[in-house]
């Protein structure tokens, strides 16, 4: 069993920044990535960014050039670097851990991130 626990989130003004962080207990084998997806009210949760256990990222259109994701592997914890930040990045954001074998997602509980004036 593996467990997710976000943390970071909570009310900023446009333009300014916020760091999310997750960590992961557990086995961590077979641990193929680790991510972020978002669900703003009455949408479907989406993509925001994911990390292998090799490094390589991946980013949705909507948050590339704003947004890093990293990984400590030593801490099993997964950050998201969130910089000028818009209105409409308002959303539970969601870490999410994916294994191999057998193929699985793990969820974390989300935390809300609220950007406005």
């Amino acid at each position: 069993q593996v467990q997710l626990v976000e943390s970071g989130g909570g009310l900023v003004q446009p333009g300014e920044s916020l760091r999310l962080s997750c960590a992961a207990s557990g086995s961590m084998f077979m641990l193929n990535a680790m991510g972020w997806y978002r669900q703003a009210l009455g949408k479907q949760r989406e993509l925001v960014a994911t990390i292998t256990t090799g490094g390589s990222t991946n980013y949705a259109d909507s948050v590339k050039g704003r947004v890093t994701i990293s990984r400590d592997g030593a801490k099993n914890t997964v950050y998201l670097q969130m910089n000028s930040l818009k209105p409409e990045d308002t959303a539970v954001y969601y870490c999410t851990a994916e294994f191999l074998t057998p193929p699985y997602n793990y969820w974390g509980q989300g935390t809300q991130v609220a950007v406005s004036s």
